[in-house]
């Protein structure tokens, strides 16, 4: 190996962030010239191995052949569509937009990519949704090329119809968990978005029912859980790369009305096309209000606010690598400070979660280090990119779809390598882009920040392929396959309960404390905190 202290010397930090960035190789990392001399080589393979961090591709799953499998949808609405279109099925307006859009923008490759998809062997058989508007489009669309789909009136009469082996729920929040624990109850194999339960309660009796009916394939729609460079991020922690960390920091940062859940109110909208009776549910019973059922994310009636809304993705985002689980002690401020429209859910908030008994190891003497907090802070009234920071007292990770890591200067692991001159701790010592030399077109600050979180696409063998499609499939395999969820049951009740315990922190404005060995959250005498929870006023 190499022993040139000056190797790096004749190189700015831009010249090698440049070759960093252009390196055309899967798992992409650090390198220290602009040409490929010798001793750079010598250099990058020293670091490589010293390092001995795997690009990781995620577990295999297995065929979609046999018969195909009958599938119904619950809940036809933004997130509804986008997952039909995962499964294969593209409405006819959809397809037209798309056909208008990349004529005017030919590097708009949504509709090529779309075609291009893997067929998963699927029927959509059974469609339910509350606006007729909505129900009539996905009829229009999806009985073609061979597919029957049938509209039923209730949930409950579509996952007993007998026409169904599996369903998706994409409701607002206080649907999901008794839809949940309906249809395994019924035999039906379930994937349900986030966040996983409105209520702890709820929690608790969605785990009890997937723990009965071991046979049904139970998954939660973190479709992040795809993205490759959180999986290079779980081998990096593993072999303690960054040394004990400390601190994690991830954000939510958006400043247009969709981005604050402000969304389009349909024309047609109105008592006659919409049973509203069937949306509201256990929510307080109010007369007909259009802006609650499109807005629905507003109000904690419905929604879990920015706590079970977004929170949900970073904390698991950052679960799926760390694998901390529940917190001990969250703490959470905040309020309606950007978007004072009547929503009760705040629009900015920050919650502080803490791992007192937590460690990912350590390179200083033992008992010195232990524990760590994650931070969340989310604002909807800015979109200035602050990204995810995993600090460590070896190495800092930024975390997005492309994965990059720093020595720190008062690093233990890396002293001798940086006293040497052959680590600089301004430049990446590691740096994976799973898009290799892919170009990506991103048309809005809204999708870049779903981007960079895992929540658009990832990437198999240098190509761009939709994250959700990815996790729907890991579903479905498991469905014929065998297997189990990279995000199932359990995944999901450490992410409900933590969203929960933010909502109450906020709501109670003083700490919440979970208790491990009885798992449960701490109440002080006579608090509900299911009530607590769903209180519907503004704090």
């Amino acid at each position: 190996m190499s022993n040139d202290k000056n190797l790096f010397q004749k190189f700015s930090r831009r010249d090698i962030l440049k070759s960093l960035g252009g390196l055309p190789l899967i798992g992409a990392v650090w390198t220290a010239g602009l040409t490929n001399t010798k001793k750079t080589k010598l250099e990058r393979d020293f670091l490589l191995e010293k390092l001995n961090i795997n690009a990781s591709p995620p577990p295999a799953t297995g065929p979609m052949s046999g018969e195909p499998l009958r599938v119904g949808i619950i809940g036809f609405g933004i997130r509804g569509e986008q997952l039909m279109r995962s499964l294969g099925f593209a409405t006819n307006e959809w397809l037209e937009e798309m056909v208008q859009s990349s004529i005017a923008n030919p590097n708009d490759k949504r509709l090529e990519d779309f075609k291009a998809q893997e067929n998963l062997n699927v029927k959509l058989t059974a469609i339910c949704d509350i606006f007729d508007v909505r129900a009539e489009k996905a009829l229009r669309s999806f009985n073609s090329n061979g597919n029957t789909c049938k509209r039923y009136g209730s949930y409950t009469e579509l996952i007993n119809s007998g026409e169904v082996d599996a369903i998706i729920i994409a409701t607002p929040d206080h649907w999901h968990a008794p839809m949940a624990i309906a249809a395994i109850e019924a035999g039906v194999h379930v994937y349900v978005e986030k966040p996983m339960t409105h209520t702890i309660e709820e929690t608790y009796q969605l785990r009890d029912a997937v723990r009965k009916n071991p046979g049904i394939v139970f998954a939660v729609g973190h479709q992040h859980r795809q993205t490759l460079s959180f999986l290079t991020a779980q081998d990096a922690i593993a072999k303690n790369t960054l040394g004990h960390i400390s601190l994690v920091m991830t954000t939510t940062n958006r400043n247009d009305d969709n981005g604050a859940w402000q969304y389009e109110i349909h024309p047609e909208a109105s008592p006659e096309t919409i049973d509203w009776n069937a949306f509201l549910g256990t929510a307080p019973q109010i007369p007909f209000n259009a802006e609650h059922f499109f807005r629905w994310r507003k109000w904690w009636a419905y929604g879990s606010g920015l706590s079970g809304d977004l929170l949900t993705h970073d904390y698991d985002r950052i679960n799926c690598v760390l694998k901390m689980g529940i917190p001990k002690y969250v703490t959470a401020s905040g309020g309606i400070y950007t978007h004072r429209d009547g929503r009760n859910v705040p629009d900015v908030m920050q919650i502080n979660m803490d791992f007192p008994d937590f460690s990912t190891g350590t390179s200083q003497e033992a008992g010195k280090e232990k524990g760590m907090t994650l931070v969340y802070s989310a604002t909807l009234g800015n979109q200035f990119e602050r990204g995810t920071v995993l600090m460590g007292h070896d190495a800092s990770m930024e975390l997005g779809n492309v994965l990059t890591i720093y020595a720190d200067p008062r690093s233990t692991k890396y002293k001798d390598l940086i006293a040497e001159g052959r680590i600089d701790p301004s430049v990446p010592i590691y740096q994976y882009d799973p898009s290799a030399n892919g170009v990506d077109a991103v048309t809005s600050a809204t999708a870049k920040y779903f981007a960079n979180k895992g929540l658009l696409w990832t990437y198999r063998d240098g190509k761009r392929v939709d994250s959700t499609f990815l996790h729907i499939r890991e579903w479905l395999s498991c469905v014929r396959n065998g297997g189990e969820p990279s995000c199932g049951i359990q995944e999901g009740f450490e992410e409900a309960i933590t969203a929960h315990m933010g909502g109450l922190s906020y709501k109670l404005g003083r700490k919440i404390e979970w208790d491990e060995e009885k798992e449960v959250i701490i109440s002080l005498p006579g608090e509900d905190l299911d009530a607590i929870l769903l209180n519907n006023e503004v704090v």
